[in-house]
């Protein structure tokens, strides 16, 4: 089971882009999208960042087999949960997350290595 299923509950949306361009504009202030708000498919999206972040993961083969992580997003913060196996691959999931667009941060603070 891939991240966006296993934290979202539903298959990948399709044609989902981690970087898409916005399509329409933002139910609140009638303005651009924030980044972070961006959905996966260029809509509004409260958790567009982690959903985004969710499919560069998917997208991943390096990282694909770590079920043991859950992401979430604060603002523009990606929040990493869980435990991977290896420093390597924590470092290429950050690397992956901070290429996102909308990524302020992320933090690692919830993540165990082993």
């Amino acid at each position: 089971m891939g991240f966006f299923k296993k934290i979202f509950g539903m298959e990948k949306p399709a044609n989902a882009e981690v970087n898409p361009a916005p399509a329409e504009t933002d139910p609140e202030t009638g303005g651009d999208i924030a980044p972070e708000r961006l959905g996966v498919n260029g809509e509004y999206d409260q958790s567009g960042l982690a959903k985004r972040v969710a499919i560069a993961f998917d997208d991943d083969a390096s990282v694909t087999d770590v079920e043991t992580l859950w992401v979430a997003q604060t603002s523009g913060t990606v929040v990493l949960k869980g435990s991977v196996p290896s420093q390597e691959i924590l470092d290429r999931m950050v690397e992956l997350a901070s290429g996102v667009s909308g990524t302020t941060d992320v933090s690692i603070d919830q993540v165990t290595i082993g």
